[in-house]
């Protein structure tokens, strides 16, 4: 892949050399385009109800959002971790079933029947974002993919950019980014926090390049690092931010202080754009 002639944050440009652009959302309707993305998490695990999320589109931006009266999206499995999260795929078994994408936790149980759907599932391309992270030790915000999973063993994850707050100081952030085999046996675990010269909750270029042989991560246009393996079957975008309960900080006069260092709600992921491209044919 052709990395960017960009400098700096810059957006990337929009040809790549090798391929050929076949998803873009640059937020510029003033609605979500319900054709790309689906605005609920995991809602087989919990309803749609409980795991819609929370979002505003203005001036060219997506702004996912947590707020102060956000419930937690799955509270008999994962607490009270709240989200406001898109994905461009769902596939789900029967009410009181098992099956289902992203088995996060043992003994997960379908609450809510899904439909099916199809969106955005490519096999191998590059998939890129641009965003600003949030300087929140309470919050994460990502851009990742997970396998269709319409077979079990089709579960891996491709990471392209996981940035919690509380991994972000001024001039430096750790970016996670890299594989999570999850069900899928002919994967290893190769996911790392790649500390970065950078200013997260400014506007960053995070991108993927998936082949059949490898995947390799950029920032702003700069190979970061290669993993020479790869998931081997169809997979979906999941675009969101999360926000975890409330940690313990230390004591003072032996008192336990508490999710110190929070911003105020609410706390917005701010997206530019993601795009997909597909090799180009011939």
């Amino acid at each position: 892949m052709a990395v960017s002639s960009e400098t700096g944050n810059a957006p990337d440009p929009v040809t790549k050399a090798g391929y050929e652009l076949e998803f873009e959302d640059t937020f510029d309707g003033p609605n979500l385009d319900r054709n790309r993305w689906s605005p609920y998490y995991l809602p087989h695990w919990s309803s749609r109800s409980a795991t819609a999320a929370r979002y505003r589109i203005d001036d060219g931006n997506l702004r996912l959002r947590i707020d102060e009266a956000h419930a937690p999206w799955c509270p008999e499995w994962d607490g009270d971790v709240r989200v406001s999260s898109l994905q461009t795929g769902q596939f789900s078994g029967p009410l009181g079933s098992a099956v289902g994408q992203l088995q996060f936790d043992d003994g997960l149980q379908v609450r809510e029947e899904q439909t099916e759907q199809r969106l955005y599932t490519p096999q191998y391309g590059v998939i890129e974002t641009r965003f600003q992270a949030i300087a929140d030790p309470r919050c994460m915000v990502a851009l990742w993919m997970i396998g269709f999973e319409d077979e079990p063993e089709r579960s891996g994850e491709i990471c392209i950019a996981e940035i919690f707050g509380r991994n972000m100081s001024e001039g430096r952030a750790a970016v996670g980014m890299g594989i999570h085999p999850f069900g899928d046996p002919s994967l290893k675990d190769q996911f790392a926090a790649e500390v970065l010269s950078i200013d997260a909750t400014e506007f960053h270029v995070y991108t993927a390049e998936w082949t059949q042989d490898f995947v390799s991560f950029f920032v702003d246009g700069e190979l970061i690092k290669t993993v020479w393996q790869s998931p081997s079957y169809p997979m979906q975008l999941m675009l969101g931010v999360y926000e975890f309960p409330a940690g313990e900080f230390g004591t003072t006069s032996g008192r336990r202080r508490r999710g110190g260092g929070d911003l105020p709600y609410p706390k917005e992921f701010v997206v530019d754009y993601v795009r997909g491209w597909r090799r180009a044919s011939g």
